[in-house]
């Protein structure tokens, strides 16, 4: 009937059951029902398709109490009923109770891997002198992590070496997660599935000299067409992306020239940075996508949902009135100004 609501009812043996992980492969009478729901163009709500994605966490073992957190939230928002795999890395292995008390918390696959020292250590060609100077310094000012070379061996790594991680290998997709982070709503679809299904993929044309598409987002990240860097940046402590983008020329090109000038040692740059300013300058800006009904909280920030009926259809527990989006600090305004296209309209004359 016209205008009448289509109700679909899908009917299954009771004996079946999902997958247990994205390895698992799918029965027959799923595969009958899944190219069915294809055909009705309903492909991406069905249950038991996955990505070939896995969650990433950097921890210690101290970290141990804030890491069951984030798990236990990431779970009960959204992983028990996808069970995606897990990745923990260190850069010492993982003792027997950090192990027991993270993989009873998911019945997904969890991995435990160490990170090569070639990979976390600072290189023997930074000139640690002039390293611990500006370390100095940065503390004399206030900076925060200032003296820390491990933060700094972190953003490193976070950079240039996670996706190369053996564990990592076997997976296209993934999803940063870290120690005491919250996730505020409700996560009723797979991201990875949106992303793969919205060609949200990060795939780009892998030859000199064509690394920088036209339509990139310069824009968002500088005020004068390139010459400066205005700080903006996406959170990468929140980052579902896909590591061929990581993987490839562009990128790979990118991160060891930057490796070379010693900034990740002699300053302290971070891998939000690195990330924003290689997303911005090598995709297509549609390419990009900012996950509104995600509620999500790393200390002391938080971004609540504010479009439509996002709050309340995630179950949100962060305030709206509350959250770091509408503040000085956030380029929220700026990229959504960007995306729209009215950051080149031209200022009023009044």
């Amino acid at each position: 009937m016209d205008g009448a609501e289509e109700t679909w009812v899908i009917t299954l043996p009771w004996h079946l059951s999902l997958p247990s992980s994205p390895g698992d492969g799918p029965t027959r009478v799923e595969l009958l029902v899944t190219k069915r729901l294809q055909d009705l163009g309903r492909a991406r709500w069905y249950p038991w398709r996955r990505a070939n994605a896995s969650f990433v966490i950097l921890a210690r073992n101290s970290d141990l109490a804030g890491t069951v957190r984030s798990i236990r939230e990431i779970e009960d928002r959204f992983n028990r009923r996808y069970r995606y795999p897990y990745v923990f890395l260190n850069d010492q292995p993982f003792d027997d109770k950090f192990k027991e008390h993270i993989s009873m918390l998911t019945d997904a696959k969890v991995e435990f891997g160490v990170v090569p020292k070639e990979h976390w250590n600072q290189p023997d060609w930074v000139d640690e002198p002039t390293a611990e100077a500006w370390r100095d310094w940065m503390v004399g000012e206030g900076i925060i992590y200032g003296e820390s070379v491990s933060y700094r061996n972190m953003c490193r790594f976070n950079s240039g070496f996670f996706f190369h991680h053996p564990l990592m290998q076997k997976y296209r997709w993934y999803w940063r997660v870290e120690p005491d982070v919250h996730f505020h709503c409700d996560i009723d679809y797979d991201p990875f599935i949106y992303m793969e299904e919205n060609d949200k993929t990060y795939e780009f044309t892998n030859k000199y000299p064509h690394f920088v598409p036209q339509d990139n987002s310069l824009n968002f990240i500088s005020d004068d067409g390139g010459y400066t860097y205005n700080m903006c940046h996406f959170w990468s402590n929140f980052e579902i992306a896909d590591m061929d983008f990581w993987r490839a020329p562009a990128y790979q090109a990118f991160f060891e020239y930057l490796d070379t000038k010693g900034g990740f040692y002699y300053e302290r740059w971070g891998d939000a940075p690195v990330h924003s300013i290689a997303a911005a300058l090598f995709l297509p800006k549609d390419k990009l996508h900012f996950f509104d009904e995600i509620g999500y909280e790393h200390p002391p920030y938080t971004h609540c949902p504010k479009n439509g009926n996002n709050w309340k259809k995630g179950r949100c527990t962060c305030d709206p009135d509350e959250a770091f989006d509408g503040t000085e600090g956030s380029c929220l305004e700026r990229w959504e100004s960007f995306m729209n296209g009215s950051i080149y309209e031209l200022p009023s004359q009044e």
